[in-house]
């Protein structure tokens, strides 16, 4: 009895890492798909994820769920670039070389780090939106 509980539980595991793996390798084959960490107001603490941007809307998705749905929608047309800098000590979980933006939506602000490669794209997909009315 013992065994069989073990064989189900292994092949549970088993089952929830493939469908993780299987969710990531869906979410960065989409083009526009790149890695984003995001930071939220009042917290001192980075999640990494998958942004989606084309159109007119931003979809980031957390990297370490199972999530179908995209966690931050952020309309581009309420997306503004305040300021950009490098990550600094107080960004301990983010890699060294990633730029963080500091970025103003309709549900208040938000931090985005990402590559400086990745950077050039996204402002000028910002920047592209249609002039408000």
């Amino acid at each position: 009895m013992t065994t069989v509980l073990l064989v189900l539980l292994v092949g549970a595991v088993v089952l929830v890492a493939v469908v993780f793996l299987l969710r990531r390798r869906f979410l960065l084959s989409g083009l526009g798909a790149v890695t984003v960490w995001l930071r939220r107001p009042g917290t001192s603490r980075w999640s990494v994820g998958v942004a989606w941007y084309g159109g007119d809307v931003l979809l980031w998705y957390r990297g370490l769920s199972l999530s179908v749905r995209p966690q931050e929608r952020l309309s581009r047309a309420d997306l503004r670039v305040e300021s950009q800098r490098g990550a600094t000590r107080e960004d301990l979980a983010l890699p060294p070389d990633l730029v963080v933006l500091a970025c103003t939506t309709s549900d208040g602000p938000r931090e985005l780090a990402m590559d400086p490669s990745t950077v050039t794209g996204f402002l000028s997909w910002v920047e592209s939106a249609p002039p408000r009315s």
